[in-house]
């Protein structure tokens, strides 16, 4: 979750911020799937901006590729939690975005690992 506000991004994308520290977290917990969501949209100058939703993801996906993450299998949501915009029902009036329904396979319970851990499906 990114807060894609004037100064709240910079804040959590600084050198000690936590939208840095979350993705290297993750990385290092052995999550490889995710989608990353550009929260507050809405209140974005202008709103829904499209300019800073494509700032906030090359600036994002830089780093992930730094952390180990491959930026082309990570899908960018812009959303406003705070209007329920792009939440469940994509929202043509916000900024466009790729199609994430199907993005991620089937996960099954791998039986010879220790507890949550989970493996694609081969089917």
């Amino acid at each position: 979750m990114i807060d894609s506000t004037t100064g709240g991004f910079e804040a959590g994308f600084s050198k000690d911020g936590q939208t840095r520290e979350h993705a290297l977290l993750a990385f290092t917990l052995g999550v490889n799937q995710m989608i990353c969501c550009c929260n507050k949209m809405d209140a974005t100058s202008p709103p829904y901006s499209q300019d800073r939703y494509e700032e906030i993801k090359q600036e994002v996906s830089g780093y992930l590729e730094k952390v180990g993450y491959n930026p082309a299998t990570i899908p960018f949501v812009p959303i406003s939690g705070f209007e329920g915009d792009n939440m469940i029902v994509r929202e043509p009036r916000v900024v466009r975005r790729p199609d994430t329904s199907g993005s991620f396979g089937q996960l099954e319970r791998a039986r010879d690992c220790p507890f949550r851990t989970y493996r694609r499906s081969e089917a």
